[in-house]
């Protein structure tokens, strides 16, 4: 195989990002307070201290980062609207000035030839609906399908590829179940209610999408899928993985594809107790047709049984590879094995919707950022995403995360994932030698 990076003709090429993650702004123009608003604000549960208020700032210098996508040569940009910029208590009036933000947004990456891919939950809850119960409650099902559809009607077909939920794995786990992330509540009890209700605001954002009839859009779900290998072939050891594969990929998967959830999942579960509160109907709105499937994968986790961990019954075990800045494996067959995983599941056109490194990147005494291990990464990734696509999968796009270095959750500005550099002090973008070569690839894509 050539180092040709051949794919098929209108393929998109694009780099993403998040509202909390990038927009800065958080309490101006009318926007509501979220979930992580509130969770920066508790002493100790950010590694550096830092906090989204500022973050990149591109609530007032989209334009120029629009400038930076075009000259990078993207095609496609991946974006999460803020619900709470346009609903501030989560349902009730909306708020003008919110949603104009994001139409100035969308109109300048479509003048720009750039496709606009909006995520309409990132999870940034509404502060209001998270007193009221969170995810939980299934009330707040309800209001997210109010905020899609008004949504949906606001900016309609100028948006042709929408996404429900990004990684709902990680808002309930993390979120509700062990509290490392917004909400930062640590109840699992509260895990399955908070997965089941997500999934069933996306069935009803669906029939939201539906009912818009928006004639030049598609409409679909972003999830994360990280393969999981067992630490050896022992018995217990492949269990464990099979089980982290339950709890990650296929409570998720099932419900959205078979409507219904994994039987083997409902068992183990329910031996601690837990339940998804499923009523009648629930399930069928949970796997309406969707148009697409968003894939964030970045790297593989391996299993070693261990009864100590009560939810799971596994452990992690060290890498067993280079790893990046987060401490992930490189294990670019994660693309492909990621994508045949969900292929199990569904024959849906896909999209890698993220795929990315940190590392500690070094600002050269003339400015420069020669980030050549980020670039190791991503060309062996699009390989491997090209490998995919030559055995068969219907692959239409790939994302990098990120665009830009911005507030990455849990581990504040520390960690930095971006093509372009962010001195946060000065709001300063820099292209790394990253983002040239990207550029390049998008290039030679094309002529191709």
């Amino acid at each position: 195989m050539s180092d040709k990076h051949d794919f098929p003709p209108g393929f998109l090429w694009g780099a993403a990002t998040a509202a909390y993650q990038i927009e800065g702004a958080w309490d101006e123009d009318g926007k509501g307070e979220s979930i992580w608003d509130r969770f920066v604000r508790r002493p100790g549960v950010i590694a550096d201290g830092t906090t989204g208020d500022v973050a990149c700032d591109h609530y007032r210098r989209y334009a120029e980062d629009v400038g930076y996508m075009a000259a990078m040569g993207l095609n496609a940009y991946r974006f999460s609207i803020a619900w709470p910029r346009i609903f501030p208590s989560g349902s009730g009036r909306p708020n003008q000035v919110g949603l104009d933000f994001y139409r100035r947004l969308i109109d300048d990456l479509n003048r720009h030839g750039i496709t606009p891919m909006a995520t309409l939950y990132h999870w940034d809850l509404p502060q209001a609906l998270e007193d009221r119960g969170g995810w939980a409650n299934r009330d707040t099902a309800l209001r997210f399908a109010e905020y899609a559809s008004y949504v949906f009607h606001a900016l309609g077909n100028d948006v042709p590829l929408w996404a429900t939920h990004n990684e709902p794995f990680i808002q309930t786990f993390y979120g509700y179940g062990n509290g490392e992330n917004a909400p930062g509540r640590r109840n699992p009890w509260a895990i399955l209610p908070v997965g089941h209700h997500l999934l069933l605001s996306h069935g009803l954002a669906v029939d939201a999408f539906r009912a818009a009839s928006l004639k030049a859009a598609q409409i679909g779900m972003v999830l994360i899928i990280w393969p999981h290998h067992p630490a050896s072939a022992r018995p217990a050891d492949v269990r464990a993985a099979r089980r982290t594969d339950g709890a990650m990929h296929r409570i998720f998967l099932e419900p959205l594809f078979r409507g219904r959830y994994p039987e083997d999942m409902l068992r183990h579960f329910a031996r601690r107790l837990m339940r998804p509160p499923v009523r009648p109907g629930d399930m069928e709105i949970i796997s309406r047709t969707i148009d697409f499937l968003g894939v964030n994968t970045y790297t593989r986790l391996v299993h070693t049984a261990d009864w100590r961990d009560p939810l799971t019954g596994a452990r992690l075990v060290p890498a067993r590879g280079p790893t990046t800045a987060m401490g992930w494996e490189i294990y670019p067959d994660c693309i492909v094995e990621a994508l045949q995983k969900v292929g199990e599941y569904t024959d849906l056109p896909l999209y890698i919707t993220e795929n990315g490194a940190a590392f500690d990147d070094v600002v050269e005494p003339d400015g420069s950022i020669n980030d050549a291990a980020r670039i190791d990464y991503l060309r062996a990734h699009i390989a491997a995403a090209r490998r995919a696509i030559n055995a068969g999968i219907d692959l239409r796009g790939y994302f990098v995360w990120s665009l830009m270095d911005n507030f990455e959750w849990a581990q504040g500005k520390a960690k930095r994932f971006g093509l372009i550099h962010v001195d946060y002090a000065t709001q300063r973008r820099t292209w790394k030698a990253s983002a040239r070569f990207f550029r390049d690839v998008i290039a030679e894509s094309v002529r191709s």
